[in-house]
């Protein structure tokens, strides 16, 4: 079926306000995306339906229990997780990082060896860097290339030593664009028993994820990267949760998921997730029918054609704006350009050139109702690994599968028209 954007662009509300007359132009999307009406219908029910604490003897508090039931059952789909008590929620991908880092720590002797790589985001660096610092461990960081801006897994495998205990991986880089082998990077790391932590925030909106296939023994991901509302999703492997100490209350059951969910849930924020799911359900059935697996359970299998049939539309935006922007005379991409090569990279791009302020950019498309990131966004050892950190960033230019090809062209002409003047 055909990639239909109008009725796709129907689905989101905020695409159709306007800023000073101008249509609104979010490209702003790795750090959050616009939501769509299930997920706005979804929260409202939530407030209004079952605005009670779970486990209670009356009707409002069986239908908070009953959702949230439903939103672990939902996102176990979503990553193909093996049961729905591998899910755990949380306000957020890095309050649930440091609150692994509590629970994992205990787990490591000083002078164990951990690895982190220059292309995370500070929420998978520097969480896991404070855990070595108590600990006593020692960290091992993986470099990229700043040619080609992928990982030499040579280099991986050189890092890996019999003390080496822990790893934190990016899936896809918030900056570059970049989507690693994490398969491959896994299964180095597992056949030398070290414990995978994998933060697929900048993937999950962009690609299917499979827990199983990957491997891993941990993924984090945020619902807001998604469509969905502000909330984290972290999974973990059964074997892997069962026998950790959580910091818990001691009325709180000593079981997977509900020793990790401390205090009163966000039950709108779940159900909101709910919604997010159901429009990635739609997706999938109503555009990426072609990519419907039949060895997967229904849900996942309609989520994970919703993704696909997702990127092959978002090659064509990326491959729209970074010929632009290569066509602009002194801009340097920082990511994958080559066009053959665009399934190893997600739609963010990310530029820079030799005098730019890349503040002065975004300032000067938000007054034309564009909306994008400069500085670093959160990706600080993608930033000092590129020299940059002293330059302020980057620019970075967003788009996901609701922008139009339009929308990039109109931003591409923008940042000619400035870079122009300046």
């Amino acid at each position: 079926m055909s990639f239909d954007l109008d009725r796709i662009r129907g689905h989101f509300p905020a695409l159709e306000l306007e800023h000073a007359g101008r249509p609104r132009v979010y490209l702003d999307n790795p750090a959050g995306t616009q939501v769509p009406t299930q997920v706005l219908d979804a929260v409202r029910w939530a407030l209004v339906e079952c605005n009670a604490n779970m486990h209670g003897n009356f009707h409002t508090s069986r239908v908070a229990t009953d959702l949230v039931h439903r939103a672990h059952e939902a996102m176990a789909d979503m990553y193909h997780a093996a049961s729905p008590d591998e899910i755990v929620f949380g306000p957020n991908m890095t309050t649930l990082t440091f609150m692994m880092t509590r629970v994992l720590g205990p787990l490591f002797e000083p002078g164990d060896e951990i690895i982190t790589t220059h292309m995370e985001h500070d929420g998978n660096n520097t969480p896991w860097r404070r855990m070595a610092s108590d600990r006593g461990l020692v960290v091992k960081t993986l470099p990229f290339s700043r040619d080609t801006y992928d990982f030499d897994l040579d280099e991986l495998a050189s890092l890996i030593t019999p003390r080496t205990r822990f790893a934190s991986l990016n899936y896809a880089s918030n900056i570059l664009g970049t989507i690693n082998p994490m398969r491959e990077m896994v299964a180095m790391l597992k056949a030398a028993g070290v414990i995978t932590y994998v933060d697929a925030v900048q993937y999950a909106p962009h690609g299917p994820i499979d827990v199983q296939e990957l491997g891993c023994d941990f993924l984090v991901a945020s619902a807001y990267k998604f469509y969905g509302p502000h909330h984290g999703i972290l999974y973990g492997r059964a074997e892997m949760l069962a026998p950790l100490h959580a910091y818990k209350l001691s009325v709180v059951p000593d079981r997977a998921p509900d020793k990790f969910e401390t205090g009163t849930q966000s039950l709108e924020g779940q159900s909101g997730v709910l919604g997010a799911i159901e429009y990635l359900q739609w997706l999938g059935t109503a555009m990426g029918s072609q990519h419907l697996r039949t060895d997967l359970p229904r849900r996942t299998a309609e989520i994970h054609a919703a993704m696909t049939a997702m990127a092959e539309y978002e090659h064509a935006l990326s491959g729209r704006l970074i010929e632009g922007l290569q066509a602009i005379p002194e801009v340097h991409v920082h990511g994958i350009t080559d066009p053959t090569s665009f399934a190893r990279r997600v739609p963010t791009v990310s530029f820079t050139r030799e005098g730019l302020d890349p503040a002065a950019m975004a300032e000067f498309l938000d007054q034309h109702g564009v909306y994008v990131w400069n500085g670093h966004s959160y990706a600080l050892p993608v930033i000092e690994w590129l020299g940059l950190a002293d330059k302020g960033g980057v620019v970075r230019v967003g788009p996901t599968h609701y922008n139009t090809l339009d929308e990039v062209d109109a931003v591409v002409a923008l940042i000619g028209e400035f870079l122009a003047a300046h």
